[in-house]
């Protein structure tokens, strides 16, 4: 058995830390905000729309040294920044996703979210057969088992996971009428839990885990992958984590069966991760960033009221990272580039 040792830094934090130090709130200065409207007057200016806005016609200064200091602390503090105070009800649909998208190249360089090349994409339930529309399988009594993507679309509550990417940045535009309360819990804090509570389920989390990519991927290599939860590349934690891609490799006869153990394990993540986790309800105008290397997240199940203006809507961007952490060798398979500030994550496009 490999003996692991607890993690400490910034990275390690509970709720009641986030409670008690709110410094991850990071409220837009009034002069940022008049060099963001600057930026996009200058953008519409020279033609630019959203989706091929760049730094150079996205225009910051101070409002880029803000940004940067996000960067740093998603790398090397907490993993998790809120920003706060975008006023999104004074700008049009595109104008919003302009500032966004700008913002984001600011931070790090915007990844494709699926296999036609995706570059932000609206979290809000939609109507209809979501499996048609956003993949699916059979699971074992022939019913439908729906892919991570497809759940996104929908209003049930998402399971504590990590997405394909360096960073996730979600901009809240609308609330629902109720629920939808999202959830973050430090990657740190669960391994030192489970690693007193239960070391050996630790070392099974430091093993592969087989996944399936859910037809999500064009030229994304083999449908099954193996992939430890946990992975320690000079001294810095990364984990991958999402049951869904686990109980859907497990649906597929040719996939090594789990054990008792590692389900065992897996039980045990999803419950330290929600006993140690931060709740906040996100509010128009908030841009919650995560590091998915550290930082694990959730959404509990939420109903609108489109009739009265309150059907949940948030811009999801991913982002690769400058400053990004190196990888373990075996997380090339689902990461393709594993060496610090390599570009990397996103979905492989047709």
């Amino acid at each position: 058995m490999t003996v692991q040792k607890p993690f400490t830094g910034p990275s390690v934090w509970t709720g009641s830390d986030l409670e008690a130090d709110q410094s991850w709130r990071r409220p837009w200065s009034a002069s940022d905000l008049a060099e963001i409207d600057a930026a996009l007057g200058h953008a519409k200016k020279v033609g630019a729309d959203w989706l091929g806005v760049t730094r150079q016609t996205f225009p910051l200064s101070r409002a880029a040294e803000t940004l940067a200091g996000v960067a740093e602390a998603l790398e090397n503090g907490r993993g998790f920044v809120l920003l706060q105070g975008l006023p999104v009800q004074r700008y049009a649909p595109d104008d919003l996703r302009l500032i966004w998208m700008g913002l984001g190249h600011w931070l790090g360089q915007p990844v494709t979210q699926d296999n036609a090349g995706q570059m932000m994409r609206d979290i809000q339930a939609e109507p209809g057969d979501l499996g048609a529309k956003h993949e699916r399988v059979k699971d074992a009594s022939g019913g439908e088992f729906l892919s991570s993507k497809a759940r996104t679309y929908s209003n049930g509550l998402l399971r504590y996971h990590t997405d394909r990417t360096d960073v996730v940045g979600l901009l809240m535009v609308r609330r629902s009428a109720s629920g939808g309360e999202s959830s973050v819990a430090s990657t740190a804090a669960v391994h030192n839990a489970i690693l007193e509570r239960r070391p050996d389920l630790l070392e099974l989390l430091y093993q592969p885990i087989y996944r399936s990519r859910l037809g999500e991927e064009v030229g994304g290599g083999d449908e099954v992958y193996p992939l430890p939860v946990f992975g320690v590349e000079a001294g810095k934690l990364t984990s991958h984590y999402s049951r869904t891609y686990v109980e859907a490799a497990q649906l597929m006869p040719t996939t090594p069966r789990m054990s008792d153990a590692q389900w065992e394990a897996l039980d045990m993540l999803a419950a330290v991760a929600d006993e140690l986790a931060f709740r906040m309800t996100l509010v128009p105008g908030d841009m919650q960033l995560i590091n998915s290397h550290i930082t694990y997240h959730a959404r509990t199940a939420f109903q609108d009221d489109a009739a009265a203006g309150q059907a949940r809507l948030l811009h999801r961007l991913w982002l690769t990272m400058p400053n990004s952490r190196a990888l373990p060798a075996d997380h090339a398979v689902l990461w393709k580039s594993v060496a610090a500030g390599a570009p990397r994550g996103g979905i492989a496009v047709a």
